[in-house]
Order: C-alpha cells, then sequence, then structure tokens
C-alpha cells in the first residue's frame, strides 16, 4: 500500500509534501467552437501542445514533492464495488441519464475512471436522441485540468467546493469521493449545504496564509453567500479565533474570475499582486473575525496588504505587470501573470510569457531559472533562496488559469512565521 497523506495545508507557501494534478486528456478536445462558450471556453486547446507543456510541470514538481494524479486515484477508488456503484448512480442522478448506468457499471475501474472525466457519447438509440443535437449524454469535463477550484485543503480537512457553473459540478463530486473514501488521504471532508443555489465557492478564490488567516474572492464564481457558508463552517469549529478577508472582484473580464488572478503570496515577506484591483479603490476588502464561534468584527479596510500589516504580516507587493504601463499590466494579468503556486518559501512557479511580471520579480530577488534547466538537472534549486521557475506557456494559458489554479496541495510543511 503506498504511504498515506495526512492532508495538512495551513499556509499558501510552507514547503511542498504532495500534491495532486490532473493531465489534460481528450476532454479538452471534445468540443466545438459552437459549444466552447458553454464549456467555460473562449477557443478549443491544442491538445498534444497543451500536455507537452503540462508535462513539464509535473517533471517539475516532481523534484519538489510526491505528486498523485485525480485519474490514477479515481481509477483505484472505483476498485471498491459499493463505491462505484454509488458515484455512478449519484452522477447518474445528477446529469438525468439513468439509462446509462448499466453501461457505466459494466466498465472497468480505468475505462469508467475515463468515461466520468471524457464523457460518454450518446447512443442515438430513440427518436428524441436521434433529434437531439447533444453529442453527449454525459458531457467532458473540459476544465477538470484547473483542479485547484473543485476541491479546497484547509488545514487538516478538505472543503468541497460548490462551482459556480453547472458544467463543473461532476469535478467536485469526483473529488469529494477520492477524499472521503480513498484509503490514502486521512483527512475529513466539508460539503457546504445545497439549501441556497445562489451559495457558491471555487478553490481559486480561497488562499490560506496563515493558520488563522483566509482571504477569499467574492466575484462572479465565489458569491457572498458562498462565503457565508465558509463562515458557518468556520463558527461551528469554534476556534480561537480566525480572521477572514474578503477581496471583491471585477466582474469582466474573464481573467477575473478567481482571487489568485490578481493575488499570491511569494514567500514570507511577499506576494504577487495587480495593482489596479487591489490598491485601486473601486473594490471593496472587507475583514472579519470569527471567534469562539461568532462575528466579533465586520469592517471594510483599505486593502489585503494593509489588513495583513495589522495581522503582523508586512507583505511586500511584487506588481504583476511591472509598474509603468497599465497596458502592459492588463496583458500579463490576462495570462496569469499573477498566478503563482509556491513549492517553498521563495520557491514559486509560473509562465514564462509573462516578462515585465518577471522582470519585477527579479528587481525583488528572484533569481530566473527555466523549468528545463530544473527538470534536466542542469540547475539545484537548493542553492537558491528565491527563485522563479518558468513554465513555457503558449496553451495551458489560453484556458484560463495558471499554475496555481492546475494543482492542489495535500500537505505543506509548516511555516516559521
Amino acid at each position: 500500500m503506498k504511504r498515506k497523506i495526512n492532508v495538512d495545508v495551513s499556509s499558501e507557501i510552507g514547503e511542498l509534501e504532495a500534491v495532486i494534478i490532473h493531465t489534460p486528456g481528450p476532454e479538452v478536445e471534445n468540443m466545438t467552437p459552437v459549444n466552447a462558450e458553454h464549456a467555460l471556453y473562449s477557443d478549443i486547446l491544442n491538445l498534444p501542445v497543451a500536455r507537452k507543456e503540462f508535462s513539464r510541470l509535473e517533471k517539475v514538481l516532481a523534484k519538489f514533492t510526491r505528486v498523485l494524479k485525480v485519474r490514477e486515484l479515481l481509477g483505484r477508488l472505483l476498485k471498491n464495488s459499493e463505491v462505484k456503484a454509488n458515484l455512478v448512480e449519484r452522477i447518474c442522478s445528477d446529469g438525468n441519464i439513468s439509462d446509462t448506468r448499466d453501461f457505466l457499471l459494466e466498465k472497468t475501474p480505468s475505462e469508467l475512471a475515463g468515461l466520468l472525466i471524457e464523457g460518454v457519447v450518446m447512443q442515438k438509440n430513440s427518436l428524441t436522441r436521434f433529434l437531439s443535437q447533444e453529442r453527449y449524454s454525459l458531457l467532458p469535463l473540459h476544465n477538470f485540468f484547473f483542479v485547484r477550484d473543485a476541491a479546497v485543503p484547509m488545514l487538516d480537512s478538505v472543503l468541497i467546493s460548490r462551482m459556480a457553473n453547472k458544467v463543473r459540478e461532476r469535478e467536485s463530486v469526483i473529488l469529494e469521493s477520492i477524499f472521503k473514501f480513498s484509503d490514502l488521504f486521512i483527512t475529513g471532508t466539508y460539503l457546504p449545504p445545497e439549501t441556497d443555489a445562489g451559495a457558491t465557492i471555487e478553490g481559486g478564490d480561497v488562499l490560506i496564509i496563515r493558520d488563522d488567516i483566509f482571504i477569499i474572492g467574492n466575484g462572479v464564481r465565489t458569491s457572498s453567500r458562498g462565503i457565508d457558508l465558509i463562515l458557518e463552517m468556520f463558527k461551528s469549529q469554534k476556534k480561537t479565533k480566525v480572521h477572514i478577508i474578503v477581496q471583491e472582484l471585477p466582474g469582466t473580464p474573464g481573467s477575473f474570475i478567481h482571487l489568485d488572478m490578481i493575488f499570491t503570496l511569494l514567500d514570507r515577506d511577499s506576494c504577487m499582486v495587480y495593482e489596479p484591483v487591489i490598491y485601486g479603490t473601486k473594490y471593496q476588502t472587507i475583514h472579519i473575525i470569527i471567534d469562539n464561534g461568532k462575528v466579533t468584527k465586520i469592517k471594510e479596510e483599505k486593502n489585503i496588504p494593509q489588513v495583513l500589516a495589522t495581522l503582523g504580516m508586512d507583505i511586500i507587493p511584487v506588481y504583476c505587470g511591472g509598474k509603468s504601463d497599465v497596458w502592459i499590466q492588463e496583458r500579463e494579468q490576462w495570462h496569469s501573470g499573477a498566478n503563482f503556486f509556491a513549492l517553498a518559501p521563495g520557491k514559486v512557479i509560473g509562465y514564462e510569457r509573462n516578462l515585465h511580471t518577471l522582470n519585477e520579480m527579479n528587481k525583488n530577488g528572484y533569481e530566473i531559472i527555466s523549468a528545463i534547466d530544473i527538470i534536466s538537472g542542469k540547475i539545484d534549486h537548493h542553492q537558491y533562496n528565491k527563485l522563479v521557475i518558468t513554465l513555457e506557456g503558449s496553451e495551458l494559458p489560453r484556458g484560463g488559469g495558471g499554475v496555481r489554479c492546475m494543482t492542489i496541495p495535500l500537505k505543506r510543511k509548516a511555516v516559521i512565521w
């Protein structure tokens, strides 16, 4: 049996000890220009190129940590006949495709794992199906390689997301089953109640700064009512004191879908920011304190760094796109220029295409190193205290996210603040 993992994530930057990813597969191409928007895409990715880029991410991660893959975890889980039957029943019921149940149950665990992710082509065996314009009975999970959104490890438990778009709901169902029933994880799961259809939560909006500080984006994917459910979760735990910083996000364009597209933590003393939103006056920053099961404070503040400073964390901002040109800032933010994933304090990975952002990081003491040099062993990351590993990205960014979006950290070492 593989070594079990105690889920433990108390920061964004602690040294990474285990991570989950999902390699993009045929589900990414299982669409046409006509239905791409419904699949939450603006274009169709070139899968061979996307897989090549993703492979480099996987190899970099493997240099630092234990890497687990969704499809393998799901296939392993489906060997349990009871879990397999219950998961298929739930998915068929949610999708109103009960006539596909027997077809799915006949498949081997590996085959079934593929179908639940890549989709099931509709059999044209009735008049209604023959006349249907749909190609799939069970739609492909086009966005699943942005695995972060569907589940959020927080401290020793996992918050299961309430996805904003129905086309992504099955991602949460699959990850819930993996965390709940796999024998590889020691953790609890929290599934927000479904009593409020307007209460949505996605992982790209949830940042764990310290074990008592959480920053949550309030925008098109995570609603205020969804954040209220997170508050209820913390209230029920009756921890001594928890600080929730809520950041309002722009509704458009689509590059602002999550908080981690405008703010990520880089080190104990630095963060990446998209200045027009984080330091602008148009969008609210609200500080909420929960103490012993009760909300004791809710107040508008100036900005995230200012709130963190009052909590003993003096964070230096590094500017996405640099400081001089708002057009460059906008362009690089669009291509996930603020979306970095920490492998350890001061050691992060992001896209190499955002040159002005990388130049700004270099000015702040970060060595810029290509993923290829890390993978080949040409450069030993242990020789650097602060570095950015740059990942070639032409296709992956067009999917609408960065490296943080493509990773679920399972376990990080504690950070000495």
